[in-house]
């Protein structure tokens, strides 16, 4: 047994639960007599959906295949190896299952420096490897390609990336090392630190060819046939792969130093992946493949005993697994049909609604306002957004004229909503007015119509106290921008039914957006709770300290903006109303910034001015702000913010606001654009301590986003 099998095996005992990934392979003689080829397939055995991974037991099944090939090429029997994958899905990299449960360094040493051993075998067959991305290809997915001395990829593919970064990670099989030998630095940084810190942007596969990662690209309908072609050509030296000469001088350098900026106003220093990825970048620019290796290998044991990785798989779960399937939601089959949509309003927030039910239900969608002027340029909005889509090619002609035919708008609310099945007001944020609005809707839309509200923080059981059928009334709260962020808000009344709710969340599914459901109290989860951490922050300053202290506090955090940014962002006056509604609520807790609402009165979009390329104080909101002399230093601010963060996330599960810390992390994720590499807030204040000094206990069990005790 080889030194690399006895490795997998010892490490195979810790993942019980693999999907093992099976590695066959076939023979066949390539076209053009270019000789005998053996290729190697990947495939977990499940559906074509359930991707496939690399446990131990993965990496062994493939070791041995190897040990097969590399036979068979050193007696001559063969003149190249191919590896691609099942239909639709190449590989997506290390199982993460497992990698969670790790609890000792060795074995976290074992995992990286047996996906290299395995790997690196295909860079020293004695003939040439081909690569052939025909799905999906994610983390070590792309690194066993990038080991190979050649690659294909189809056009057809929609995810491929090297996403360790954004789990909080390294690619710790050959992907800091490889990818810029291969491309360069500065496009792997792109990949690596930009793409992975940018919502785990994937590539396309016209993109990974764009970028050299590719040497030949084919249509995904007859891909490997015309890649097993191209690899019969460049065997018989009719096609000569040519790639760019690397820049190993300043240019490497400053890619690595523009990968360094951009973590820095992403994670502020906060989370370490992205910076160990861009130290080994760094040194990989001498060109030495193993050292290279090793500084992965080390990363990569060193980030996973780290509690940044458990919170990023904890995230990801969240997003991939409680996301689809929403806690207490009731029996789908109670749902009913939605086929026409009535939205209240034309302004700004309505359209973005009416264009997103448009898209994604393509039913008729009917808008009604206070005059046609509005209404006019409500529907004008939805035009002129789908026109976008097809000049950017995403409709053609046909599906974009059949769109702008279904959305259409009216003043006479019986006129559009008498057969809608499903009716959301988008109106100002004041109940009198919500009341209103929903006792018209109501005495004009059919008795089964559900009424939804796109409130921020008022009462939806207030908002339908005075209807005839209070039940089919529902929270239903999207983030801004609509078509951005996926959280959606579902609220149950105090008289909601599970019909009406139900049917609620058969929309959001369709709508595809990440629905929680959320008890009828104040401001929900996501404003509640930023409020709430905003709300220290405003507090602290109108004490006394300067607002760049009280800022530069929270930076550990790693948010993806400062907190007055995040204020500019939601705007000023809504953050002054929720304040107030949560006041009323929760007095004790909740205060109303006299400079917040100096700030709102003076008509100021924001604290800040960006004349300089930087966000300024603007001297005009610094003559507003009336201060006390209580100055508090960084660590003094962060820990005031994080206790009443803390506070406010055990009251609200108290009060059965949310199921468990978990909805209140994907809300946070999903809907506030929290980092992964947090967890959301739960795991982070876990992990600071924060959650015991003033709870008394954690919000999860530990192993639970954290290191397994």
């Amino acid at each position: 047994m080889s030194t690399t099998a006895e490795l997998l095996k010892g490490a195979a005992e810790l993942f019980p639960d693999e999907v093992v990934t099976t590695a066959h392979v076939r023979h066949f003689d390539l076209p053009l007599g270019a000789g005998r080829f053996a290729l190697i397939t990947l495939d977990n055995g499940h559906d074509h959906t359930k991707p496939t991974t690399f446990g131990p037991q993965s990496l062994a099944n493939l070791n041995t295949a190897i040990d097969q090939v590399e036979k068979e090429a050193a007696a001559g029997e063969i003149v190249g190896v191919g590896i691609t994958g099942k239909p639709f899905i190449f590989a997506v990299g290390a199982d993460l299952k497992g990698v969670e449960l790790l609890k000792e360094h060795k074995d976290a040493l074992a995992i990286g420096k047996g996906g290299h051993d395995v790997f690196k075998r295909l860079a020293g067959l004695a003939v040439p490897t081909f690569a052939y991305y025909n799905g999906a290809a994610m983390g070590g997915g792309v690194e066993v390609g990038l080991h190979c001395t050649y690659r294909t990829v189809s056009t057809a593919i929609a995810a491929f990336s090297l996403p360790e970064v954004f789990l909080g990670l390294v690619p710790g099989w050959g992907g800091c090392t490889l990818l810029p030998n291969l491309i360069g630095a500065d496009k792997a940084v792109q990949v690596i630190i930009e793409n992975s810190l940018n919502q785990n942007k994937q590539l396309k596969g016209r993109q990974v060819h764009e970028l050299g990662i590719a040497d030949a690209i084919f249509e995904g309908a007859d891909f490997l046939e015309q890649s097993l072609i191209w690899t019969a050509s460049v065997l018989k030296g009719e096609i000569v792969v040519e790639r760019p000469v690397i820049d190993r001088g300043e240019a490497w350098d400053q890619a690595v130093a523009k990968g360094r900026f951009v973590a820095d106003s992403k994670v502020h220093g906060a989370a370490p992946a992205a910076y160990r990825a861009l130290d080994i970048i760094a040194a990989a620019k001498n060109g030495d493949l193993q050292q290279g290796y090793d500084a992965e290998d080390q990363a990569l044991a060193d980030l996973i005993m780290g509690g940044e990785l458990r919170a990023g798989i904890y995230a990801f779960n969240l997003v991939q697994k409680r996301g689809k399937r929403p806690a207490g939601a009731p029996d789908k089959s109670l749902a009913r049909p939605v086929t026409k949509v009535g939205v209240v309003g034309a302004g700004l927030m309505a359209s973005q609604l009416a264009l997103l039910f448009l898209r994604r239900l393509e039913v008729p969608v009917v808008l009604t306002d206070i005059d046609q002027e509005r209404i006019d340029k409500g529907v004008g909005y939805v035009h002129a957004e789908i026109d976008k889509l097809l000049g950017k090619g995403r409709v053609n002609q046909d599906k974009a004229n059949r769109l702008k035919a279904l959305v259409t708008g009216v003043l006479d609310k019986a006129e559009g909503f008498a057969d809608a099945d499903f009716v959301i007001e988008a109106v100002f944020e004041e109940m009198g007015v919500k009341q209103q609005v929903f006792a018209e809707v109501e005495a004009v839309a059919p008795a089964y119509a559900i009424l939804a509200t796109n409130t921020s923080s008022l009462s939806v059981s207030e908002m339908a106290s005075k209807l005839k059928n209070p039940e089919r009334v529902v929270g239903f709260h999207f983030f801004n921008p609509v078509a951005v962020l996926p959280l959606l808000e579902i609220v149950r009344g105090e008289q909601t039914d599970d019909a009406s709710l139900a049917t609620a969340f058969a929309v959001a599914k369709k709508l595809k957006k990440t629905a929680v459901l959320t008890k009828d109290a104040p401001a929900f989860v996501v404003n509640r709770i930023l409020t709430r951490f905003m709300g220290e922050i405003q507090n602290v300053i109108d004490e006394g300290t300067p607002v760049e202290t009280a800022e530069k506090a929270i930076e550990p955090l790693g948010l993806p903006m400062s907190p007055l940014v995040l204020l500019e962002l939601v705007g000023p006056a809504i953050g002054l109303h929720v304040s107030e509604t949560l006041n009323k609520a929760f007095p004790d807790r909740f205060k109303v910034s006299p400079n917040l609402k100096a700030v709102v009165e003076a008509g100021k979009r924001g604290f800040y001015v960006y004349d300089s390329g930087r966000p300024e104080l603007d001297p005009e909101v610094a003559a507003l702000l009336k201060q006390g002399d209580t100055v508090l230093t960084e660590e003094q601010v962060r820990a005031r913010v994080l206790d009443a963060v803390a506070q406010e996330i055990g009251l609200m599960l108290e009060e059965g606001v949310v199921a468990e810390a978990q909805d209140i992390d994907l809300c946070l994720i999903t809907g506030a654009g929290w980092p992964f590499h947090l967890g959301g807030i739960t795991p982070y204040l876990d992990r600071e301590g924060v959650s015991e000094r003033v709870n008394g206990k954690r919000f999860l069990e530990q192993g639970v986003a954290s290191v397994p005790a």
